[in-house]
């Protein structure tokens, strides 16, 4: 798992802790595609990152691997805000601790619960179909690899193309979320290189 400095685990963490309180039935996939959805939301909205997380073009949609990771096994990382549950052939997640709003401001928590409201209550499927529709940046970026056959024929699973939400800025923002992004990034490994 890639290192997180303390306020970013901290914000995903919680983040979680907010999307678990709110989702019953909770699967993996589930979660994966509302963290997903919450990004793009801020990104195509603000013009700003929200948790900076890389998503990857995997079969199922874009996947923040190391949260993928972190949930499959464990979770360790995320161990203070979220238990995980074998159910149903699937990977269920609850929270362990109360949300606490310190790393958020008012407009993540408002865009939180505009993303909740408008896809909470679909099914971990009906999200990876409209994360995969025509025109998203998934199904661009799977196109444009040469992926959608590939993983229409079941052929392989993931990849290792990342998600970029630049693209579907206009140029004259894109330049300014890149530079939020790089800034956020880089602020994230050095302090979580003062954490080591």
């Amino acid at each position: 798992m890639c290192k997180f400095s303390e306020d970013s685990k901290q914000k995903l963490g919680n983040t979680l802790v907010f999307i678990a309180d709110r989702v019953d039935q909770l699967s993996k996939t589930k979660l994966l595609k509302l963290l997903y959805l919450m990004e793009e939301y801020m990104v195509k909205r603000y013009h700003v990152p929200f948790l900076a997380l890389p998503f990857e073009v995997w079969q199922a949609g874009p996947v923040a691997k190391d949260v993928f990771i972190d949930l499959s096994d464990g979770p360790y990382i995320l161990k203070d805000f979220v238990k995980t549950e074998v159910r149903d052939n699937g990977i269920y997640i609850t929270s362990v601790a109360a949300f606490c709003d310190d790393e958020f401001s008012e407009l993540e928590i408002e865009m939180m619960e505009d993303v909740l409201r408008k896809y909470g209550q679909l099914s971990a499927s009906q999200l990876v179909a409209e994360t995969h529709k025509e025109g998203t940046l998934w199904y661009n970026m799977a196109k444009e690899h040469g992926l959608l056959d590939a993983f229409s024929k079941h052929e392989c699973n993931n990849s290792d193309y990342r998600i970029d939400f630049s693209l579907a800025l206009a140029p004259c923002v894109a330049d300014s979320y890149r530079e939020s992004l790089d800034i956020k990034q880089t602020a994230t490994i050095l302090k979580a290189g003062r954490n080591v």
